[in-house]
């Protein structure tokens, strides 16, 4: 797993546990994406934090499954649960982590909404975080 940095370490995990991850240094605030591919494969909004590809270490990557989702990134879930983990653009050296995997305390809070134009019709966005109707 990831070596410490500033004496902070964040642990998450799928729903099984095949896929286990840890995250050296602090979360960056979280992102809700409200676009219409990321409430198609959570069944809600994903909630992620965005972290240098070098400081997340993977145990059981052989359970993770990508799938490219569009021209420029991919999705990475549970080959065994299903669980939504990652979202990547082709190209970066950082990674989008969702949250809800993530062991409290997070350390973190909700920095803002994007595509909130595209979000569901039955619900509200009111936590007082930016909304941006787009890519923000």
């Amino acid at each position: 797993m990831a070596s410490e940095v500033a004496g902070e370490m964040h642990r998450g995990r799928c729903l099984c546990g095949a896929v286990r991850y840890a995250v050296s240094g602090p979360l960056s605030e979280v992102c809700g994406c409200h676009c219409t591919q990321c409430r198609r494969q959570t069944g809600h909004f994903l909630a992620t934090t965005n972290v240098a590809v070098a400081d997340l270490a993977i145990e059981g990557e052989d359970s993770v499954r990508w799938y490219r989702s569009s021209d420029v990134a991919e999705r990475g879930f549970c080959g065994t649960c299903g669980s939504v983990l990652f979202w990547r653009r082709t190209g970066t050296d950082r990674i989008a982590i969702a949250m809800g995997g993530f062991e409290k305390p997070t350390g973190t809070h909700m920095g803002g909404h994007i595509f909130a134009a595209d979000k569901g019709d039955y619900y509200e966005i009111g936590d007082g975080a930016p909304v941006y109707p787009a890519d923000g």
